[in-house]
């Protein structure tokens, strides 16, 4: 199994479970990171550290214990638009895209940088897009 198999299935299996209704979050989270708007995991990074929440963002980029993180923050970090977006192209209540993110995200973020460190090139983001074509299709 691949480090991307392993990835996939470990995260939906620990976090949105083998049955959950909102399975795409995974998908659109990773696209969403991906995006030129976000900007991939550095993009990410600086989008956590502007708004205050930097520690945890470099909890889940290092090899020691991730840091929780609550829905408000994850809506104060990417914002109402994007909560907005991503709720509606999943068919999710904002709420729900919050507290799911909130779950997925430091996971996400740990997984695709087990050395400690933001990878260089475009391995994460090369990861990223596998992740949302696998989960989301073609959309």
């Amino acid at each position: 199994m691949s480090l991307f198999d392993s990835l996939g299935k470990g995260l939906l299996d620990q976090v949105l479970g083998k049955s959950g209704p909102d399975n795409n979050l995974l998908g659109a989270a990773a696209k969403m990171i991906s995006s030129s708007e976000v900007g991939g995991l550095a993009g990410l990074a600086q989008l956590f550290a502007r708004q205050g929440e930097g520690d945890a963002m470099s909890s889940w980029i290092s090899t020691g214990k991730n840091l929780p993180i609550s829905p408000d923050a994850i809506l104060k970090v990417l914002g109402e638009g994007r909560i907005q977006q991503l709720a509606a192209n999943l068919g999710l209540s904002n709420r729900d895209v919050e507290s799911g993110l909130a779950k997925v995200l430091p996971q996400l973020v740990d997984r695709l940088t087990p050395d400690g460190k933001l990878p260089a090139g475009n391995e994460a983001a090369d990861m990223l897009g596998r992740l949302a074509r696998q989960f989301l299709g073609g959309k």
